[in-house]
């Protein structure tokens, strides 16, 4: 089995050298070792040293430099809220971030968050329009996280 020994972030890794790719939802995408399955079917082993961030399109270099794989983040349950005013959404994102969920921007002012119950019940109580659907989770990066990451 192939072991993928060193991440590289989109743009940072010759992309040309790519020979596949997994797609990985948002928990898999911060891992140390986990043995992954490539979209040609091939059985690798993700091995870092330690946990790291794993966004679309960052590049895992396989070992004995037998080429790349590429990183795509798998389409999620997750609840859409459309751009609203300012004020609403400075509001909605102290509600959010309240409680700790991992939010993505999308477009200019939307948030992308994963699907539950239970959040998607309370923005419905704040007269949040909020809608349900399929996409990829790549949330924003933290402020708590030394090198900007996840």
């Amino acid at each position: 089995m192939r072991r993928l020994v060193l991440v590289a972030k989109a743009g940072d890794w010759p992309e040309s050298e790519d020979v596949d790719s997994v797609i990985l939802n948002f928990d898999d995408r911060h891992r140390r070792r986990l043995r992954l399955t490539t979209e040609a079917g091939e059985s690798v082993l993700l091995d870092l040293t330690k946990p790291q961030p794993l966004d679309d399109g960052d590049g895992l270099a396989i070992e004995n430099d037998e080429g790349w794989i590429r990183i795509k983040a798998a389409p999620e349950d997750v609840l859409m809220i459309e751009e609203q005013d300012l004020a609403s959404t400075i509001r909605l994102a102290w509600n959010l971030g309240n409680r700790h969920l991992p939010i993505q921007i999308v477009g200019d002012g939307g948030l992308r968050l994963r699907y539950d119950h239970v959040i998607e019940e309370m923005l419905s109580s704040l007269g949040v329009m909020v809608k349900r659907s399929k996409a990829p989770f790549v949330p924003e990066n933290n402020a708590f996280n030394r090198h900007g990451r996840r």
